[in-house]
């Protein structure tokens, strides 16, 4: 029902049931499985063929005849990815702030347990893949999928504690940290010396604005993307590590404080219930004057790093994953499937999602809790932390970028593509279905949200 005062039209009971659904904490990992699976579809399907070579189609943008041309594939990866992980540096820096990161009692056991969730799949690849060019896939199956884990996690309802929810993020978090280091440092081609200096002379503009007091953050971005994005792109070093520190960059404090805030924001709702009204349409100037108020003072209550987060959010969720999902998460299945099932990458990065990932966080957490050096969150089993394993083996989207980078070879890129998918797949169930038994164990109903 609407509110008293809301004035509603036909197209909102079209776009109401959208928004509801856009909201709800699990969608975006439901159209993220939806574009997988619709790629998989199609890289089987008669058009196969077709598939594939758009996503190799040429696109060149430059300007007085200096160009950069790559294909739509690498535009996506390189380009659209770059925001993805601008996004991710956002809630990193978020989060070593004030977050679950923000000191050493809060972060030491999600990071330990991200580190441990890093080191075994690593080392289990390695165990299929010792030697030749395979082995350069061994940062594949480290990496977890915060936006799908979580998805899995929502969809529990509720009523699943909210520490579980809180040690999955900050653990997920840390991974996202531990992956961007591996790239940085283990899949980087040769570097250009001259372009990295100038994404850091960039780097350096960004930060001394920050310290002068620069708040617009669209100065931010025409220097993120045309100096440092661009610089590292250039450079050699994946141009995504850009885009982390580029989002360390943003201011993180607010102009006014809550207690100016909350006082100002009073007095300009009580002018503008003072303000004589129209008997038309339109609102008069003195209160189009003091919605511009509100609209400023709540402005300057905001940090810009929030802003960004929370603006940029829906974007990255619900275009920029799922067009990565469809462009990277097409395998073809050839007639020998047994032979690619059975291929040392397709076993090695299985295992070590669903093997190494499980032991790795379940391991070290354990160690750390029964030293004494951590303990677990509050309302957290034994059996939570179990789940929490396997839904941290999720690894999809930041496994399908490594392993991009990690092959060149179009067989070990669809059979690293084939391991990520069963061993995701296989972690979403367990995770869902062991944390609902956990819930269901404490007298705690998690019913699926509708």
């Amino acid at each position: 029902m609407a509110e008293k005062g809301v004035i509603r039209k036909p197209i909102d009971r079209v776009l109401d049931p959208m928004a509801r659904f856009i909201n709800k904490s699990s969608t975006s990992g439901i159209i993220l499985f939806s574009s997988a699976l619709l790629a998989i579809l199609l890289a089987n399907s008669p058009w196969a063929e077709s598939f594939h070579h758009f996503w190799e189609k040429e696109f060149s943008i430059g300007f007085n005849g200096k160009l950069l041309s790559k294909s739509l594939h690498h535009w996506i990866n390189d380009g659209l990815m770059a925001v993805f992980f601008f996004v991710v540096g956002l809630e990193l820096k978020r989060e070593i702030m004030a977050g679950e990161l923000s000191t050493p009692r809060k972060a030491i056991l999600p990071i330990a347990a991200a580190a441990g969730g890093m080191i075994f799949p690593a080392l289990i690849y390695l165990v299929f893949n010792r030697n030749g060019d395979t082995s350069s896939g061994w940062g594949i199956p480290m990496a977890t999928d915060i936006a799908f884990a979580l998805g899995i996690l929502y969809l529990l309802g509720d009523r699943v504690p909210v520490s579980i929810k809180i040690f999955l993020t900050a653990l997920a978090i840390a991974d996202d940290l531990g992956a961007v280091l591996v790239i940085a440092f283990f899949y980087t081609s040769e570097i250009n010396t001259e372009s990295l200096l100038h994404a850091f002379v960039y780097l350096a503009i960004l930060y001394s604005a920050n310290r002068l007091g620069v708040r617009n953050t669209l100065f931010y971005a025409l220097i993120g993307i045309g100096g440092v994005w661009l610089a590292f792109l250039l450079s050699g070093v994946h141009a995504t590590i850009a885009s982390v520190l580029a989002a360390f960059t943003i201011p993180a404090s607010v102009k006014v404080n809550e207690v100016f805030y909350s006082n100002r924001l009073q007095k300009l709702v009580n002018d503008f219930r003072k303000a004589e009204p129209n008997d038309n349409p339109f609102i008069t100037g003195e209160q189009l004057h003091i919605i511009e108020e509100i609209r400023e003072v709540s402005k300057k209550a905001m940090t810009p790093l929030q802003r960004l987060e929370h603006g940029m959010h829906p974007l990255v969720a619900y275009v920029i994953m799922p067009v990565f999902a469809l462009s990277n998460a097409g395998v073809t299945l050839t007639e020998d499937l047994l032979q690619q099932l059975t291929s040392p990458v397709t076993v090695g990065v299985f295992a070590g999602l669903l093997l190494g990932k499980v032991i790795g966080v379940i391991g070290i957490t354990t160690i750390f809790t029964k030293l004494g050096w951590a303990e677990l969150p509050e309302g957290m089993t034994t059996l939570h932390l179990v789940g929490v394993g396997f839904l941290a083996a999720i690894g999809f989207t930041m496994s399908l970028f490594i392993a991009g980078l990690a092959f060149t070879d179009a067989t070990h890129i669809a059979e690293a593509k084939l391991g990520i998918l069963l061993a995701s797949l296989a972690a979403s169930f367990a995770g869902y279905f062991i944390i609902r038994k956990a819930c269901q164990k404490i007298n705690v109903v998690a019913p699926v949200e509708h």
